[in-house]
């Protein structure tokens, strides 16, 4: 029987050779290479990341916080690079969690099956 770890290895090499991570990571550049669009992405990032801790350590957004973020949003959603960055993002998160629910199966039916339960 092969290790499974062997077996994630083989499944990582196969995310990173997938046409979805070539496209992400083919957007990802396109940012990263457009001064503009990258300043414009960080400040998205930023933004994403200190909404979410604040809501980690239970603090209360401002209405301040949320019209910034949404405004940011709003700009991030008109830029043609970074838009396509945060849609094939999209599609490869949609392969990572048809491959999550795949491999957690064998959890879901034993927990799941009332006549596997003792």
């Amino acid at each position: 029987m092969a290790n499974i770890h062997d077996s994630a290895y083989d499944l990582e090499k196969a995310i990173r050779e997938s046409e979805e991570f070539q496209n992400l990571k083919s957007a990802y550049e396109a940012v990263m290479n457009n001064p503009q669009a990258k300043e414009m992405f960080d400040s998205f990032r930023d933004t994403q990341m200190q909404l979410q801790e604040k809501q980690m350590q239970g603090l209360d957004i401002t209405e301040e916080e949320v019209e910034k973020a949404r405004s940011i949003v709003e700009q991030v959603q008109q830029h043609t690079e970074i838009s396509r960055l945060m849609e094939e993002e999209q599609r490869l998160n949609l392969v990572i969690n048809d491959i999550s629910q795949i491999i957690t199966q064998p959890l879901e039916e034993l927990y799941g099956d009332p006549d596997n339960r003792q």
